[in-house]
């Protein structure tokens, strides 16, 4: 069943709203194929008011390609491919807060993460993006051929290993054990 899509620019760098589309709906070839062209286009989307069950969050996952399930954050009870990232009000530091790339610790990364906000507070608690091509096209000649031949070692270890420091005790995370892999990247891709 086709579906009546909109694609809206979020922002000059990148990033699109995707309106007028349910995601409860079976996707056909054609709307799939558009939504994975405006991806690769804007890099990033953001589907507005959708209410997904968990069978409906992993199947939408699924038409993306294989599912990468996260090993270190604790599943919803009975979905062991859905990573649950909450944050109490008491809980004053936020998980991934910093500026990172999910999964690059992955020797082969995942696509991308299929975020689903079921509780927001009023104000804040953003999840920010960052456009790493037009922060490379920016600089200068000389920067990028330096560049070029480095690689840069990518760790699970300080996020989600034994020595968290003050996040040690965080429930919010498990599997510490399995933070032992590094992997080795491009600095440029």
């Amino acid at each position: 069943m086709t579906q009546s899509m909109q694609i809206l620019p979020s922002a000059a760098a990148f990033g699109a709203e995707v309106r007028g589309i349910d995601l409860t709906r079976d996707l056909d070839a054609e709307v799939l194929a558009r939504l994975r062209q405006t991806f690769l286009d804007n890099g990033v989307l953001f589907f507005r008011d959708q209410d997904l069950s968990p069978e409906q969050h992993i199947e939408f996952a699924r038409r993306w390609g294989e599912i990468n399930v996260n090993r270190f954050f604790h599943p919803v009870e009975g979905y062991p491919q859905i990573a649950e990232v909450r944050k109490e009000p008491n809980q004053t530091q936020n998980i991934g807060g910093g500026w990172h790339t999910d999964h690059s610790y992955d020797q082969i990364p995942a696509l991308g993460s299929i975020l689903y906000a079921k509780e927001v507070p009023p104000s804040g608690g953003d999840t920010l993006f960052a456009n790493m091509q037009l922060a490379y096209d920016a600089l200068s000649e000389g920067l990028k051929e330096t560049l070029a031949g480095l690689s840069a070692v990518h760790s699970s270890r300080h996020v989600f290993g034994g020595a968290r420091g003050e996040d040690a005790d965080d429930q919010r995370i498990g599997n510490a054990e399995l933070a032992t892999q590094d992997a080795v990247h491009p600095v440029v891709l």
